[in-house]
C-alpha cells in the first residue's frame, strides 16, 4: 500500500447532477410521460403497456435474460445514452429479481440444492435478502453505463401520527428493507405529483419522509417538471433544473 496523502485544504463539489434518481408516485400521474422527455433517455419498459401512449426511446422487458441482455447491448454499442430509466421499480420487484436471487440463493452453500420457486416463500424470511442482494445487482449493472440511472417507482399511502393527529404520507411501494436498501444509495428521491396542468416533483421531504437530494440545487425545492399547454395539447419540460 503507498503513502496516504491527507488533505491540507477544502476539496471542490465533485457532482452536482445525481448519478441515481427515483422518482415515485401515484398511478396515472404522468411519470413514463415525463421521463420520455428528457432527451437521450432510454426508458426500459417493464410494465405492461405502460409506454405505449408516449413516443420516446423505449425497449421492453419482461425477464431477467431480456434485462441483462439490454444492459449488454447498450454496453457493447458503446453505452450511447446518456440516461436510463428502469420503468417501474414496482414491476421489477414484482417480475424481475425473484430470477436473479434464485441464482444467488442457488451458488450459496445453503441454497445449493434449491430447485427454484418464490424467495418470499423461503422459511424465516431467507429470501429476502437475496432479493435485496439482486435489486441492487440490476442497479449497479445499468448505473455505470449511463450518467444518471432513473428509477420510477409506484407509492402507496402509510398512516403516521404527527403531533398528535393522524395524517398520511406517501411512501415508495416496495418490500420495507428493499425500500431502505435503495433510498439510501439515492443521489435524489422526488415525489411526483399534478396540480392542475403542471407536473410537479417534490424533493422537501422533511420529518421522515423519504423525500430529500445530495444536490445543492435539488435539495429541498419544487419543480415544476412539465406543464402542459392546453390549447396545444404540447408539453414544456423543465429537466433542465434537474439536470444542470
Amino acid at each position: 500500500m503507498g503513502e496516504i496523502t491527507l488533505p491540507t485544504k477544502k476539496r471542490e463539489i465533485i457532482r452536482q447532477n445525481p448519478k441515481l434518481l427515483i422518482v415515485f408516485s401515484k398511478p396515472k400521474i404522468g411519470k413514463t410521460t415525463a421521463v420520455s422527455l428528457l432527451e437521450d433517455n432510454l426508458i426500459i419498459e417493464m410494465e405492461e403497456r405502460g409506454a405505449d401512449f408516449v413516443s420516446g426511446l423505449i425497449v421492453n422487458a419482461s425477464t431477467a435474460k431480456e434485462l441483462l441482455d439490454i444492459a449488454k447491448a447498450i454496453e457493447e454499442k458503446g453505452k450511447p445514452y446518456k440516461y436510463i430509466t428502469l420503468d417501474t421499480a414496482t414491476a421489477m420487484e414484482d417480475n424481475i429479481i425473484n430470477d436473479i436471487a434464485v441464482r444467488m440463493y442457488q451458488s450459496s452453500p445453503l441454497g445449493k440444492d434449491f430447485k427454484g420457486g418464490d424467495m418470499r416463500r423461503l422459511p424465516m424470511g431467507a429470501g429476502y435478502g437475496f432479493l435485496r442482494d439482486a435489486f441492487t445487482y440490476i442497479l449497479d449493472k445499468f448505473s455505470p453505463l449511463c450518467e444518471c440511472l432513473i428509477l420510477l417507482a409506484h407509492c402507496n399511502e402509510k398512516q403516521i401520527n404527527k403531533d398528535g393527529k393522524d395524517m398520511f404520507e406517501m411512501e415508495m411501494d416496495l418490500a420495507g428493507k428493499l425500500k431502505r436498501t435503495i433510498s439510501a444509495k439515492a443521489d435524489a428521491i422526488g415525489f411526483l405529483y399534478r396540480k392542475d396542468n403542471q407536473t410537479i416533483i417534490n424533493f422537501n421531504g422533511g420529518g421522515d419522509a423519504i423525500i430529500e437530494a445530495r444536490s445543492p440545487h435539488l435539495a429541498n425545492k419544487e419543480f415544476i417538471l412539465v406543464e402542459k399547454d392546453e390549447k396545444t395539447g404540447t408539453f414544456i419540460n423543465n429537466w433542465n433544473q434537474i439536470f444542470i
